[in-house]
């Protein structure tokens, strides 16, 4: 149906914005078109299809469902975001950090990490708050396509539970980065980026069960996304994988343990009530049955291994080939100039972005040498005085920050280097 349509094209374009925000700062347009193409047609189709068709093998809507349960992801913890965020994964360890974020020009690690904090709090608080309310659309309109009289109370059971487990998760992030900072550093700081990423965490990790909980599951699902964002964080900066805005903790690790949770807190009526069937639910269910059931658990754990396998099958490759080509990562000029000048022709802030004003005009000059060169402005066929100026400043740039599309660091945050 079109409304189907509207969903899928919602779900696909949100699975291939993720890996946008990790690779940030660093990768080339053209590899942005390329990759969201090849995910979309290719990746997220099959998983889709194997999750929530009733042809599925995954689905729980089959009518002879993997291992007599199948795998329930009512809204994506697992199609969408799991996707996306194992995309993003394989996407950066090939890519590299920015530049100067975990190494120095001669590639040696820095004793601690560089922080490349965003430009803007304020607009990153208002895209939360935005990204939360389209939730409602996301969890609670997914029952609308189910089909069924008691569609309406089904969306309820999922806004319920999506409200509970995004503020949930985003108190727990908040306070426990507040203490740990307390005890570190002596100084108290509540931190809105742990906030914000803490309710999108809680978000994805809710999507995949919201309308088959109880209102305290969901509330259980929040506050473990929120700690797992926190660890996965800090563990991610540990192994120096450079992710631009944490979306791998969020929508990896918070995806995986969205359907983890599903396979423990899925309540009996409410699986009836979605799937029609509640022969096999939440384990912790199981036991209050004096069965231990594990099969729906089981089933999300293998979905998990088939989406892991399945994109890495697909992406990681294609991703080497990018690279390969020297269509991935945008070269070093380019980076500490930022993406907004390089390829857009101005400042994401109007032209007050700050960054050094001589490696603006360097890239100006090669902008130009190039422009006269296709336009055979050399007749002799030889370079211009433009490009010396281009290479002498490249070749400085080099010198302070590394060398081109090897790793190391880049800008921070969209406000370029001071």
């Amino acid at each position: 149906s079109k409304a189907n349509w509207v969903f899928q094209f919602a779900f696909a374009a949100t699975s291939a914005t993720i890996v946008a925000g990790t690779l940030a700062e660093r990768c080339q347009m053209a590899a942005y078109l390329c990759y969201s193409i090849f995910l979309t047609i290719f990746v997220y189709p099959v998983v889709a299809h194997s999750a929530w068709s009733s042809n599925g093998f995954l689905s729980a809507f089959a009518k002879d469902p993997f291992l007599d349960s199948g795998m329930i992801d009512f809204a994506g913890s697992g199609v969408v975001h799991l996707t996306g965020g194992t995309t993003a994964i394989f996407a950066t360890m090939i890519l590299g950090p920015r530049k100067g974020r975990f190494y120095d020009a001669r590639g040696n690690p820095l004793p601690k990490p560089k922080p490349f904090p965003g430009h803007s709090v304020a607009l990153q608080m208002l895209g939360t708050f935005i990204l939360w309310f389209g939730w409602y659309g996301f969890n609670p309109g997914s029952a609308l396509t189910l089909g069924v009289d008691n569609a309406g109370s089904i969306a309820a059971v999922a806004a319920v539970n999506t409200t509970l487990s995004a503020a949930s998760a985003a108190v727990i992030a908040l306070f426990t980065n507040l203490f740990i900072e307390e005890r570190m550093t002596g100084e108290a700081k509540f931190d809105l980026m742990m906030l914000m990423n803490g309710a999108l965490s809680g978000l994805v990790a809710i999507t995949s069960g919201c309308a088959v909980m109880e209102p305290y599951g969901a509330v259980l699902t929040g506050v473990v996304a929120g700690w797992l964002y926190l660890t996965a964080t800090s563990f991610l900066i540990k192994i120096r994988i450079d992710d631009a805005v944490d979306a791998i903790p969020v929508h990896f690790v918070n995806g995986m343990w969205g359907l983890i949770s599903t396979g423990l807190f899925a309540q009996p009526d409410k699986v009836q009530a979605v799937y029609g069937r509640s022969e096999h639910v939440g384990w912790f269910y199981s036991w209050g049955r004096g069965s231990a059931d594990a099969t729906l658990l089981a089933c999300q754990l293998c979905g998990i291994l088939f989406i892991i396998g399945w994109v890495f099958f697909l992406m990681f490759p294609f991703f080497i080939w990018l690279n390969y080509m020297g269509w991935f990562r945008a070269d070093s000029l380019e980076e500490l100039v930022g993406l907004d000048i390089s390829y857009h022709g101005g400042g994401g802030l109007g032209g007050g972005d700050e960054v050094k004003l001589e490696y603006v005009e360097a890239f100006n000059r090669r902008k130009d040498r190039k422009k006269s060169e296709h336009l055979g402005a050399n007749g002799d066929g030889g370079p211009s005085r433009g490009h010396h100026d281009v290479d002498a400043a490249t070749d400085a740039y080099s010198d302070e920050y590394g060398q081109s599309n090897t790793g190391g660091g880049g800008m921070g945050g969209g406000m370029g280097v001071p």
